[in-house]
């Protein structure tokens, strides 16, 4: 099977831990190349090549302003994303069912009087 490009798979793209970070940055709004160079210790050009990247597969959005180029979250582009991890979703609402019906059995356990042993 013949692996996506990193620019035309989101899954791809966000492999990359650099890049997630990016996304997590911009969730708090728009910045800079320059801005998100200095938070995540990047060269400009290495951030502006992830950037490119996140762009070319619909994560990011970018215009300018002044001399500047600033770059915001395009979240529509997580949707492959979040329509794989749905499917998970089942798995893990059966777990946290299992999990409180723990819970309540431990809470009712500790709630009832203690027998005493009687010689």
């Amino acid at each position: 099977m013949a692996r996506a490009a990193t620019t035309s798979d989101v899954f791809n793209a966000i492999a990359e831990p650099q890049r997630r970070e990016i996304l997590a940055l911009l969730r708090d709004g728009e910045r800079a190349v320059t801005e998100l160079a200095q938070e995540l210790g990047l060269t400009q050009p290495g951030a502006s090549k992830h950037l490119r990247v996140l762009r070319e597969v619909g994560l990011v959005r970018d215009r300018k302003v002044g001399k500047q180029r600033v770059y915001g979250l395009d979240a529509r582009g997580l949707r492959p994303v979040h329509a794989w991890t749905g499917g998970f979703e089942r798995f893990w609402n059966e777990s946290f069912d299992r999990l409180d019906a723990y819970v309540q059995e431990l809470e009712q356990a500790a709630q009832e009087p203690q027998e005493e042993e009687q010689p």
